[in-house]
Parts: structure tokens; sequence; C-alpha cells
């Protein structure tokens, strides 16, 4: 059971802790053969709280860091049109060139068909990498200002040596200070191999789990970040697959008492514009609940979706809902969000609840 703090107590519904990156896409075209981009801003802890934010009116913060430069006040500028506040933003000196620090860019081309999508980061060096323990004061956001929902995971968590002392220290202290925690553990083997491959994901984030309340994750990131394993798994039958990702929360929840609820999504690429798409989540007083499958759900641009659906099955959670309609909101609001191009969600409220109930995509006039 999850014990949420009353939203009158609390300055933010939701705060995430992450890098936020300016996302350069090629749009139709290809990033080796373009000659424009158009820009966003994207993260995977930050698509959490955005959507969170923009989509389903929560009040939201990101914590994060940029270089003070015009690259960074455009990064600025895209997190304030997503309507999160920028307080607890933390600005590094810019020394010209970018030798010791810069903000991070990621390329990304979609994909079409049998061309699956591509991405490219270009993040070395980067400002959010270079947060360290202590820069962040955590007792005055989780014990003066109050959070109800802190958000985290994986990608930020090994971007370097020093933030994944930041999210323990982050996670530890929003635990003291009651606050619910949810890490998606979003594995990422080009972001670990410089800073110890498999072995140090799996130290990290074994040592992470042990303060969250909602672990979401793939059949990858618990195998490799946690060590867990999804034996005679096949992504192609989705009876199967719930019944042995039954297992393998059963083995996660005995090591891991504190995890109230785990979820992940359930995904079949059958090329890159077509996926089968569902999601599946445990809780002790639930079980096992499944969203509704989607097979065949035609794909705009893949990158995101699982980032939304967290938010859509937190959005459920913080509402008071049951598991199995915070699995169906969280469902529906991925699918929404491949529908339409950049990291960040574009769906509404309404979208969200249509789609979750078992509406179609009829023109709405």
């Amino acid at each position: 059971m999850l014990k949420i703090k009353p939203a009158g107590e609390c300055r933010y519904d939701v705060l995430a802790l992450g890098e936020v990156m300016l996302r350069l896409d090629p749009g139709e075209g290809r990033i080796r053969s373009t000659r424009t981009f158009h820009a966003w801003e994207g993260g995977g802890e930050y698509n959490v709280a955005r959507g969170l934010r923009r989509v389903f009116g929560h009040r939201g913060s990101i914590v994060t860091a940029l270089v003070d430069n015009e690259i960074g006040h455009l990064i600025e500028e895209l997190i304030l049109a997503g309507g999160l506040d920028t307080r607890h933003l933390t600005w590094m000196p810019f020394d010209g060139v970018g030798r010791t620090v810069r903000n991070g860019l990621n390329f990304t081309e979609r994909g079409f068909g049998v061309r699956g999508a591509v991405g490219v980061s270009d993040r070395g060096h980067s400002a959010a990498s270079q947060l360290r323990a202590g820069d962040i004061d955590w007792d005055e956001i989780f014990g003066v200002q109050k959070v109800r929902w802190f958000h985290t995971g994986g990608i930020f968590a090994g971007l370097s040596e020093s933030t994944a002392d930041v999210v323990i220290e982050a996670v530890t202290a929003a635990k003291r200070h009651g606050t619910i925690v949810s890490y998606d553990l979003n594995y990422r083997p080009s972001i670990w191999r410089a800073v110890g491959g498999m072995a140090r994901a799996q130290e990290v984030n074994q040592e992470i789990a042990r303060h969250i309340d909602v672990m979401i994750g793939n059949e990858e990131d618990f195998t490799a970040a946690l060590g867990f394993t999804v034996e005679g798994f096949d992504p192609g039958l989705a009876s199967v697959e719930a019944e042995h990702y039954g297992s393998m929360i059963e083995r996660a929840v005995a090591t891991y008492p504190n995890f109230a609820v785990v979820a992940t999504t359930l995904r079949t690429v059958r090329s890159a514009s077509v996926n089968d798409w569902g999601a599946i989540a445990w809780s002790a007083e639930s079980g096992l609940v499944t969203s509704v499958p989607r097979a065949g759900l035609e794909i705009f641009d893949r990158v995101g979706g699982g980032d939304s659906f967290a938010s859509g099955l937190i959005h459920g959670l913080l509402d008071g809902q049951d598991l199995h309609t915070a699995v169906e909101y969280g469902a529906a609001h991925g699918a929404l969000a491949m529908t339409t191009p950049g990291d960040t969600s574009m769906a509404t409220l309404a979208e969200v609840l249509k789609v979750a109930s078992g509406g179609g995509a009829r023109v709405d006039r």
C-alpha cells in the first residue's frame, strides 16, 4: 500500500532527478544526410515529470544541471514550456569552448519499416553528469518544500561515478521524509560501459533498489541491472510473457520487500513503425494485472513511450486509482506519445482517458 502525502501539504506533486538534453531531430530524414533539425528537449527521468505536469496537471519540478550559455538557456526555455519549475536547476559556468563542461545533445532519427530508429548521444562531460553528492539540499526539498512523489532512473545513475552517489543520496532522503519513490531501471549498455559495465550497473541498482517503492523496468532491465532472469521469456507470446514476468516479479519482491508496485511495458517490435504494445504491473493488493493489448500499434516516434507509460501509471496512483486502472492509463499514454514526434508527450488527458477506456481513432468533431 502506497501512503502518498496529501497534495495540500506539499509544494510539488512530482519531482524528477535526471539529465535534460537537447534533442536534434531530422524529421522524416536521416541524421547523416539532413540539413535541418527540429529542436526538442528530452531525458528519461525528465520526460516522466513533464508528462505528469503537462498532460495530467500535477505540479512538478526537475533537479538537473545545465551550462550557463545559449544552448543551456534554450533547454531552459523548453523546460519552462513543459510547465516544470526550474528553481532546482544548477547552472555551471561556461569555459567558452566546452572542454570541461557541456550541455548534452541527442541526435535521434525515427526509423520506418525495416529501418530501425537511431540515437546518437553527445553527452560527455555534461553538466548533469558532474553533479555530486552534497550539491543538492535534499532535506530542504523533501523536508521543507515537501514532495508527494520522487522519480529518477538508471540513465542518470549511470552517467558518471558521482551521479550514482547523487541518486543514492536523493532516494535515501526522499524515504527519510516519507516521499514515494519510483525508479525506471532503463538499462543502457552504452552508458554503463565507461563506468564499470553490467557489474557496476548491478552494484549501483541493487543498492538503489532498497529504497524504491515503485520499480519500473522491462525484462532486459531486470536481468542486466538487477540480476534477475526471465526463463523461457518469449516476447511474441503475451500469455507466456505475463506468466514469466510474474515469476520474475515474485523473486524481485522476495529480494526487495519494499517494492509496493512493480511495472513494465510489454513490447514486440514487428518493424520500426509497427509494434505490439501493452503493460503489466504487480502489487500485493492487486496481484498481477495487465493492460488491454494493442497488437499492430502504428508508431510515429517510439522514443519516450516507456517514459509516458511511467507518467500515466504514476498519475493513476497519485489519483487514488486501483492498479489496473493506473496500468491502463500508462499503456494508453505511452501509445499516444508514440504517435507524435519528440521525446515528450503531446497528448491530452481527454485523449488518454478515451484510449484507456477503449476509444478508437475516429475523428473528433
